[in-house]
């Protein structure tokens, strides 16, 4: 699993999630469907903006919860940061587009993937999940989601 490197980080601040971002960038290669999984808040979108950073996306780089999906060209190919937060059902997903996404060859880094569990397959899954003041980082093989 690629995102080994990062399991078990302490994410003190948002430049440590930017960092484990980053880090991420360097060690995934396309096609790869990663799941992101942590409460409202944990730092999903902050650790996507640290792994485009480090493959030179500059302008900014938002959460894609009310548009589905924000695509951004990068020297891996295209990389598609998905947010099902707001998604009601498959056919929701399927209706805008989704599994274009993630079926496309590309990197796709979904958040809240436990809506599209049952129809999409994930490389693997990294988890925030609250830790004192910080968070921590726990990385899965396949489809340990939810």
């Amino acid at each position: 699993m690629p995102w080994a490197a990062i399991d078990g980080a302490t994410l003190a601040d948002e430049a440590a999630t930017l960092a484990v971002g980053a880090r991420l960038a360097r060690e995934i290669k396309a096609p790869c469907n990663v799941a992101l999984v942590g409460d409202l808040g944990a730092g999903k979108t902050t650790l996507v903006r640290g792994f485009l950073r480090a493959l030179g996306v500059n302008g900014p780089i938002k959460s894609p919860t009310y548009a589905l999906v924000e695509s951004y060209d990068t020297p891996l190919g295209p990389v598609h940061h998905l947010d099902c937060y707001r998604i009601e059902s498959l056919e929701d997903f399927e209706a805008r587009g989704g599994f274009d996404y993630v079926t496309s060859g590309a990197i796709a880094l979904v958040e809240w993937p436990d809506r599209i569990a049952d129809a999409v397959r994930f490389d693997g899954t990294i988890e925030l999940t609250w830790a004192g003041d910080g968070r921590r980082v726990t990385c899965h093989a396949g489809d340990r989601h939810g």
